[in-house]
């Protein structure tokens, strides 16, 4: 939509390096040079405004460019595959919106006489037709990429079945995870997801989750090791098993805590090797990941940090399901170093005698900082 004129605008520079013609700024806001500014307003007057902005350090005219209409044309059958927003989803304002969308195809049709145009309920996408493309290229516009959005669809039938059941084993297997969550205490609302996806998880994403409890308790879990294999389409409770960690201590940015770093090397080492998956699921093991960025109490003098996997906490369940089968929940305890040191001496009687002491001192599976250690 058009927008009242905000007065002379001024960008900062966020990444220095050679000045593009075309940049996408925050929230895919289209930051052009005043060139490319007028190939949209002699094809496209009626579809585009522009309005004047200053850039730290930079001598030539830019502008930001606003498309000014937005179209109800996305073919959902033609796309490669689309998810939408749900009541169950928690955010009513964007129910029946697009929540994903990938290799998107649009209905021509739908368009009329629109040169230039966001897509309704998926606003991220900036469409132009094919004669500003060419201009553009004519033009030798740096910055720019093209992606068709027309034609038949870029995958088969059997492909697009495929997608369709990825989409609902995923939303079968979400609800359910999320439904057990938020038994164990209040579920935090966003889900943290890296930056870099990907990895040895059976679905390719790795997600956490933050549940405060009483007491002043956060537990974070894993989200996604039960998930089904990707590759296979087909109901699976995938490695059969997640993680939790659960400390009393106050953290002030879950997302940023030592628990969390804690929690993605302990998950990256379950998720690579199967025999420590193996074990975990049936009893007791310990682990040692790397110390870097953790609280020093906790680092060994070889930069490390030890874990105990498997305890049995008597205030949180062994075990879940999900429509695809049993789920273990793997609690997850760090240890401080003398413990750590304690543990490897004394082999399965000094793991008891762990037990013991912490159990005795009211620890119980749970991780700390503070505090000396029980041995």
């Amino acid at each position: 939509m058009p927008v009242p004129d905000p007065g002379r605008l001024k960008i900062p520079i966020g990444r220095p390096g050679r000045a593009l013609d075309f940049t996408l700024a925050g929230f895919s806001i289209p930051v052009i040079h005043v060139r490319v500014a007028s190939v949209f307003t002699e094809l496209a007057p009626r579809d585009v405004q522009v309005l004047p902005v200053d850039i730290q350090g930079q001598p030539d005219p830019f502008c930001i460019l606003v498309a000014t209409r937005l179209v109800r044309c996305i073919d959902d059958k033609a796309s490669e595959e689309v998810e939408h927003w749900t009541p169950e989803d928690g955010r009513p304002e964007k129910v029946g919106q697009y929540r994903d969308v990938y290799g998107m195809r649009i209905d021509p049709t739908k368009v009329g006489h629109a040169k230039v145009f966001r897509t309704w309920g998926w606003t991220v996408a900036l469409i132009v037709s094919e004669d500003i493309k060419e201009a553009l290229e004519r033009a030798g516009v740096t910055g720019m990429k093209f992606k068709e959005v027309t034609g038949p669809s870029a995958i088969s039938p059997e492909e697009r079945e495929r997608n369709r059941r990825l989409i609902e084993l995923r939303e079968q297997t979400d609800a359910a995870r999320e439904a057990f969550w938020r038994t164990l205490g209040r579920l935090g609302e966003e889900a943290i997801i890296p930056i870099v996806v990907g990895g040895s998880w059976p679905a390719r994403r790795q997600v956490w989750r933050i549940i405060h409890r009483p007491g002043g308790r956060t537990l974070l879990v894993t989200d996604g090791l039960s998930d089904f294999f990707a590759d296979r389409a087909e109901p699976s409770v995938g490695f059969g098993l997640e993680l939790a960690l659960e400390t009393n201590e106050a953290l002030q940015e879950a997302e940023k805590s030592w628990p969390l770093l804690l929690m993605e090397r302990v998950a990256d080492e379950v998720a690579e090797h199967e025999q420590v998956r193996e074990k975990v699921k049936t009893g007791l093991m310990s682990m040692e990941v790397s110390g870097k960025g953790m609280p020093q109490s906790l680092v060994t003098q070889d930069g490390r940090v030890g874990v105990l996997l498997g305890m049995e906490p008597s205030v949180l369940p062994r075990s879940f399901t999900i429509p695809s089968g049993e789920v273990r929940l793997v609690t997850v305890k760090a240890l401080l170093p003398t413990e750590l040191a304690y543990l490897l001496e004394h082999g399965k009687q000094g793991q008891d005698e762990l037990l013991r002491r912490f159990d005795q001192e009211g620890h119980g599976h749970l991780s700390r900082v503070g505090g000396g250690p029980v041995v």
